[in-house]
């Protein structure tokens, strides 16, 4: 699960030490579902953890399906519709203290978050082109897939 969360004309990302070129992977908050746990109780959750925002769930946006070893992911991006809150950097409670890959929780704009090589952000803010962009990618994405 997978949020979108803008305020004006910037978009929430975490950094997540863990997958970029010098610990830097941007990405749109989000995080795994447990068993039993409905998806957007598992995103709310997620944003708390890892933002410390309490957030709305929107509309499902789109399915993005990753494929790079070794890891196989399905992602389902909704719309954050409000949110509420300080922004904090927040604590996975499924790694220990001294392990933990948050490094920082920012609202971007997409000029910024151009400043950042490709392989430091996820796909969805390579292929989109822009913040609205991101609302007119197709339902499901895969591969190499341009929005159109």
């Amino acid at each position: 699960m997978c949020g979108i969360c803008i305020d004006g004309d910037r978009i929430l990302l975490v950094n997540h030490a863990l997958y970029g070129p010098d610990d830097a992977f941007w990405s749109p908050p989000g995080g795994g579902v447990y068993f039993g746990e409905m998806a957007e109780h598992a995103l709310a959750r997620e944003f708390r953890e890892e933002t410390g925002l309490e957030v709305t769930i929107g509309e499902l946006l789109f399915v993005n399906e990753h494929i790079g070893d070794p890891l196989h992911a399905v992602e389902l991006f909704f719309a954050i519709r409000s949110f509420t809150g300080t922004i904090a950097s927040g604590f996975d409670p499924e790694l220990a203290a001294d392990g933990q890959i948050i490094r920082d929780v920012r609202f971007l704009s997409w000029e910024e978050i151009q400043a950042y090589e490709p392989e430091q952000r996820h796909r969805i803010l390579n292929i989109a082109g822009s913040l609205a962009g991101i609302f007119k990618l197709k339902n499901y994405i895969t591969g190499d897939q341009n929005p159109a």
